[in-house]
């Protein structure tokens, strides 16, 4: 029998999971800084009810690439741009930039030619990125003529490769084409979307909410829509609504 416990380097180390460069957001000074967050939650109204009213940090987004991509992202990036052309469409007129992150790729596209990039990304043998897992929404009020984005995850199960799209709009035309059309199971997600980030998907074949009640003023999961809440007593004690709670400020 043979000893297997590791040795050296191959030991394991918990310390090595929690570096730096595996956290979520750590980018020091690269990037885009779309604004600066005081607080834990980076709440604008009301007082701080956290006890982190004192943390601050720069929330950054990750910048532009450069080639070589590595893997196969070079790949991917390389039958996009060809299929595009082919088509009589400027690669660059609809990618706005490619961003490579924590071994991650996306395009952030123009919304004008995003149902173009997804049908090609979706049809075109040397890509067939045949599922798309849904769309995120994402407010960033700093972000100044481009505050609220669109996020796709898209699966190719033909070759095993995950990439993502990311569509932007102003506050002032919340309007991105539907996807529904090229990727039906984006039905559902796109309504979540528009219920919880006012973003209008045009073309969807009834985007209406899906979570909140029709009459529902404002869409809950934007940085600017109010703390709010309700109060709930919980075994005898009445715990406030969170805007109504201790204040630490």
């Amino acid at each position: 029998m043979t000893d297997q416990t590791p040795k050296g380097d191959e030991t394991p180390n918990p310390e090595k999971e929690l570096s730096e460069q595996n956290l979520p957001g750590q980018r020091g000074d690269h990037g885009e800084e779309v604004r600066v967050q005081r607080g834990m939650f980076g709440a604008q109204s009301g007082a701080d009810t956290s006890g982190y009213g004192g943390l601050v940090r720069s929330i950054r987004l990750p910048g532009p690439a450069s080639r070589p991509y590595g893997g196969w992202f070079d790949e991917v990036a390389d039958e996009l741009e060809g299929a595009l052309g082919e088509q009589g469409l400027l690669p660059d007129n609809a990618i706005e930039r490619t961003v490579v992150d924590r071994d991650e790729l996306t395009f952030h596209i123009e919304r004008e030619h995003l149902v173009r990039v997804a049908r090609t990304l979706r049809d075109d043998p040397a890509l067939r990125f045949e599922l798309c897992t849904g769309v995120s929404g994402v407010h960033y009020p700093g972000d100044k003529g481009r505050e609220l984005h669109a996020v796709y995850h898209l699966r190719s199960l033909t070759h095993g490769r995950m990439i993502r799209l990311e569509v932007s709009a102003p506050d002032a035309d919340p309007r991105i084409p539907s996807l529904v059309a090229v990727y039906p199971t984006n039905d559902w997600h796109e309504r979540e979307t528009y219920d919880f980030f006012g973003i209008v998907f045009d073309g969807h074949p009834a985007l209406t909410r899906i979570m909140m009640p029709d009459d529902w003023q404002g869409h809950p999961q934007r940085k600017d829509y109010p703390l709010g809440g309700i109060a709930v007593e919980y075994k005898g004690a009445q715990i406030p609504a969170p805007d109504q709670r201790r204040s630490y400020s």
